[in-house]
């Protein structure tokens, strides 16, 4: 009995996947099942992430001051860390300023499910992304007080930077190639029946998780 809840246990996590992630780590944060609720859920899920990204911005700021009680390093280093910071400004614009003009996505009675799995995925990726900016200025800051290993922190600033973009342009893709329907037909006789009655949520079953 004990090894038989054991293995529910770890199928249900597993079934989670990045949604449950997301949920654990995004308070408020429902998913895009339901369609009355899918603005929402995309809005604070980049607000979420352009805002954590915004304090990272504010930490690199405390770089620069670091640096400038150096008049060398602070000269030597101010057009390197300039750059990550319009990167940086540059991703939490794209972010928080991205059009919600995926029509198709946002008015569907029904979204396929592994699309949405994969839409999950990316944000996902996005929050480890953050963090990883996050951690990259931090290990930044700790090269600059030290005035030692500078160039390795900004080259690794840099690359994490420009895999966040390339992760939210994908993000972007997905959300325009998912495949929706907009009416009930197709999904069946119980589907049909809920959608007349003004239900519009969506279904994640096991096996579309699994």
């Amino acid at each position: 009995m004990a090894d038989e809840l054991n293995n529910l246990y770890d199928k249900i996590h597993e079934e989670r996947g990045a949604l449950g992630k997301l949920l654990s780590k995004i308070p408020g944060f429902r998913g895009y099942m339901e369609k009355k609720g899918r603005r929402d859920a995309d809005q604070l899920m980049r607000d979420t992430i352009s805002g954590r990204l915004q304090q990272t911005r504010l930490e690199l700021a405390g770089v620069s001051h670091t640096l400038s009680r150096d008049i060398v390093m602070g000269i030597e280093y101010a057009e390197a860390i300039g750059r990550a910071d319009n990167q940086l400004m540059g991703l939490i614009a794209k972010i928080k300023d991205a059009p919600q003009g995926y029509a198709g996505f946002f008015d569907a009675v029904k979204v396929k499910e592994d699309d949405l799995e994969r839409l999950y995925w990316f944000d996902e990726q996005m929050l480890t992304h953050a963090e990883q900016i996050q951690a990259d200025v931090a290990a930044l800051n700790k090269a600059a007080g030290e005035g030692a290993n500078l160039d390795a922190a900004i080259v690794m600033l840099n690359q994490d930077l420009q895999n966040a973009n390339q992760a939210f342009n994908r993000r972007q893709e997905v959300l325009n190639q998912v495949t929706v329907t907009t009416d009930a037909a197709g999904m069946g006789a119980a589907a049909t029946e809920a959608t007349d009655a003004g239900d519009e949520s969506i279904t994640i079953t096991k096996e579309s998780l699994g």
